[in-house]
């Protein structure tokens, strides 16, 4: 199957964890995106992120450095370096300068310096793959593990902006054809500029308790992912989620959900209430929306306990959700 592993397949991944080293003050763990490293003698840590991307064939390069950096973003430092791993079906030089200027162009954008990596073809591939790794420092490291309860949970920009912009680029003649206007998907597709949470999780981290960033199974995932890791129940309500109009027409039109959906440009914060405004306010600041979608509850009953006697869930208007969705995106390239 495409996708994540399910947490138990995952579980076993994340156990096998190499020699024990106490720098390590974040490892391999459910919910976190980004390991943090004790740097000996500075004043700082090293937070570590690796992702790989292959499925967003037109794009692969940009979004592929943004879902990387994001990671870093969105545990409280600022991504600096990156390694980038780049795997070819086929040893055509435009697609291969095609995805190097992406990766080039965004990495300029951010600031952040490629620092090394690998590239060779691979016959076997469809279509290309970069596995990404960026590397940040920060003096306050913000794990998925640190939502508290009572606080509110805040969404910026919205959710499913990676998915539209997907969608309106690599699915655009279906969405033609369902319906979508061409001026929404040009709008659509020009979501690609949104997708970078830096500057959201700069704006809000002095103020989170915990930070995650939407990517594959959406804001769903991000959701369970970040309840389970923290030992809690998220209680969100739908209507108060922000979903762009052109992300609305593009997955309407597909029979996709925009909260189980691809979601990088969207940052997921735990605020304490009594920073909320003060957080909002500085997202303003740098132009850039979020939402109250929620708050962060103890577990009060069995039944917000996660299978397999892992804790935490999401209480979506009142369904209880424990398990992370698979990505409503999937089902639409694998009937290509």
């Amino acid at each position: 199957m495409t996708g994540k592993l399910d947490p138990t397949a995952l579980a076993e991944v994340l156990a096998a964890t190499g020699s024990d080293d106490p720098a390590v003050a974040t490892g391999p763990a459910y919910g976190e995106d980004a390991a943090a490293i004790d740097l000996a003698g500075a004043d700082a840590t090293l937070v570590v992120a690796a992702d790989p991307l292959s499925l967003a064939a037109d794009a692969v390069g940009e979004l592929a450095v943004h879902v990387a950096c994001n990671d870093v973003a969105a545990s409280g430092a600022d991504p600096r370096w990156l390694t980038h791993t780049l795997f070819l079906p086929d040893a055509d030089p435009e697609r291969r300068r095609a995805v190097t200027e992406q990766v080039d162009e965004t990495a300029s954008g951010l600031g952040v310096a490629i620092v090394g990596g690998h590239t060779e073809v691979l016959p076997s591939l469809a279509r290309p793959l970069c596995s990404m790794t960026a590397l940040g420092t920060t003096d306050r490291f913000v794990s998925s593990a640190g939502a508290e309860p009572g606080d509110r949970l805040l969404l910026t920009k919205g959710a499913g902006i990676e998915a539209t912009a997907i969608l309106a680029t690599d699915f655009r003649e279906a969405c033609l054809d369902a319906g979508v206007t061409e001026a929404t998907l040009d709008a659509a597709a020009g979501f690609l500029d949104d997708v970078s949470v830096v500057a959201d999780a700069a704006a809000v981290r002095d103020a989170a308790t915990a930070m995650h960033d939407p990517t594959e199974g959406g804001l769903l995932t991000a959701l369970v992912e970040t309840a389970r890791a923290s030992g809690t129940v998220l209680s969100v309500e739908r209507d108060r989620v922000p979903v762009r109009s052109e992300t609305r027409a593009c997955c309407d039109a597909l029979g996709v959900d925009p909260l189980a959906t691809f979601g990088s440009g969207a940052l997921l914060a735990a605020v304490p209430p009594d920073r909320v405004d003060e957080a909002r306010a500085s997202l303003r600041g740098v132009g850039i929306d979020s939402g109250v979608i929620g708050e962060v509850r103890e577990i009060s009953a069995p039944t917000d306990r996660g299978d397999r006697g892992a804790s935490g869930a999401v209480s979506l208007d009142g369904e209880r959700i424990a398990e992370p969705p698979r990505d409503e995106l999937y089902p639409l390239w694998e009937a290509r």
